[in-house]
């Protein structure tokens, strides 16, 4: 009786695992990693009604990843790179990218100048469509791009492989204390002028124009958005990806 019924459990458990891997089939992944000689504490902000993913933040070691499942309809959001983090004195702190002294954002933006990667992902449905960019609108900290797996359509790699703190002209560096280039500010940032940060009467793909420090981020990566109306065909459309890697010094 053992002995019949064992190629029937054999046959059951088959029918379940190939289930269960036709489902994962189906799921996409966004997966975050650092090839940088030194840690990066990846920071993830949802756009407005969207769930926090991985609490917002972790610590992520030279040469490591770390994989998770946005939401299965629709999730749009941003990640960013921290630098320089540490616990001092009970307080957790970064250098650049900074969230509000704590290790998992929980929903808070971070400190400006931050590499930015931007993602609008509809998956499942009728719609199965990731858009995805990497941005210095807000400057540069790290080297960061986003790379589709298995995609259909338009699914570039986007971002900027540079180390721009080694050419970061002088009027946009951001040092730390101890006088070493951390981060390259924006001209935003940097003169906070109307014109350069596109607000008021500049606020419109008619007035907010490329400027000269714009286009230093532009010429070093020219698949980023450097400034708030650059062209929007900077976001790509890739459809049905299985997985898209945010990818520090790649």
């Amino acid at each position: 009786m053992a002995n019949t019924s064992l190629p029937l459990v054999a046959s059951f458990l088959l029918i379940l695992i190939s289930s269960a891997t036709a489902a994962d089939t189906g799921r996409l992944f966004l997966t975050v990693v650092n090839h940088c000689p030194f840690t990066v504490w990846p920071a993830i902000q949802p756009n407005a009604g969207h769930p926090v993913l991985e609490k917002g933040g972790f610590a992520l070691p030279t040469n490591t990843h770390r994989s998770f499942t946005p939401p299965s309809t629709h999730w749009s959001g941003r990640i960013w790179g921290r630098t320089g983090c540490s616990h001092y004195d009970g307080k957790f702190s970064c250098v650049t990218g900074d969230c509000g002294h704590r290790l998992e954002c929980n929903g808070l933006g971070g400190a400006t100048p931050a590499s930015l990667a931007q993602f609008d992902l509809h998956h499942g449905g009728h719609q199965d469509l990731s858009s995805y960019g990497v941005s210095l609108v807000d400057g540069f900290n790290v080297p960061m791009t986003v790379t589709p797996h298995e995609g259909r359509g338009v699914c570039p790699v986007v971002g900027c492989r540079e180390d721009l703190l080694k050419t970061c002209p002088a009027h946009l560096q951001l040092r730390s204390h101890g006088g070493h280039v951390v981060a390259c500010k924006s001209g935003c940032e940097a003169f906070r002028t109307d014109e350069l940060c596109c607000r008021n009467h500049y606020n419109s793909p008619q007035t907010c124009r490329a400027s000269s420090h714009s286009l230093f981020f532009k010429h070093a990566c020219p698949s980023t958005m450097t400034f708030a109306h650059d062209s929007p065909s900077l976001m790509h459309d890739c459809s049905s990806p299985r997985e898209l890697k945010v990818i520090f010094c790649h």
